[in-house]
């Protein structure tokens, strides 16, 4: 895998706990969503 390909960014916010964001898997969302949710965790 990639870094900064989508399922990167999946596995690492998966790493962190999170698998959901407003009750739909965060597979479901686009590449620039799932960057943004993870900056904003790491802060």
């Amino acid at each position: 895998m990639h870094v900064g390909s989508k399922g990167w960014y999946v596995e690492q916010l998966k790493s962190k706990g999170i698998r959901r964001l407003e009750g739909r898997k965060i597979e479901r969302y686009k590449k620039y969503v799932l960057a943004n949710l993870l900056e904003e965790k790491e802060e």
